[in-house]
């Protein structure tokens, strides 16, 4: 098998978790794609130093992580917005919004964590990496990822408490 058929066949597989990273990291679609684009051209640059046989989804979401972390370094930690200037989306009918509330209510609670309690919840609860797993994609010690993780539910459990009926 040559480098691009073990690219594709190691690391195209993890592109939609990838992108659903992305997009609970940067709130924005166009912005989560541009992070995942960018995380693919880094990970083909570096699949040489990729050892076949370990966890490709883990060396992605740290790829993705690193990326993430230096773009907010350098954009002064608060990321750019645009205001789209529209009608908006469209009003869903009463059931079908009924049946979706719940969860845009997680997602705003989600998206209001800090980061760094956010990127642990959502990489343990979302995407099922293991602590040790979550400790390597974000560079910190096993006992510091379960305390994130711990904080960041309990600042979920205070965020929706008011609205849990």
């Amino acid at each position: 098998m040559n480098r691009d058929e073990a690219f594709e066949a190691e690391v195209l597989p993890q592109l939609r978790a990838l992108f659903g990273m992305a997009y609970r990291l940067t709130g924005n679609a166009h912005d989560a794609e541009d992070l995942v684009q960018e995380t693919m051209l880094r990970a083909y640059r570096a699949f040489d130093r990729f050892r076949p046989g370990t966890n490709a989804r883990a060396w992605l979401f740290t790829i993705l992580h690193r990326l993430r972390t230096d773009l907010l370094r350098h954009r002064g930690r608060r990321p750019e917005t645009v205001e789209l200037v529209d009608d908006g989306p469209p009003v869903a009918p009463a059931h079908e919004a009924a049946l979706t509330s719940g969860h845009e209510e997680i997602t705003r609670a989600l998206e209001g964590l800090p980061e760094v309690f956010r990127a642990a919840v959502v990489l343990r609860d979302i995407e099922e990496f293991t602590y040790a797993e979550i400790a390597e994609v974000l560079g910190v010690p096993v006992g510091t990822v379960m305390s994130r993780i711990h904080r960041g539910r309990a600042l979920l459990r205070h965020a929706l408490a008011g609205r849990v009926e």
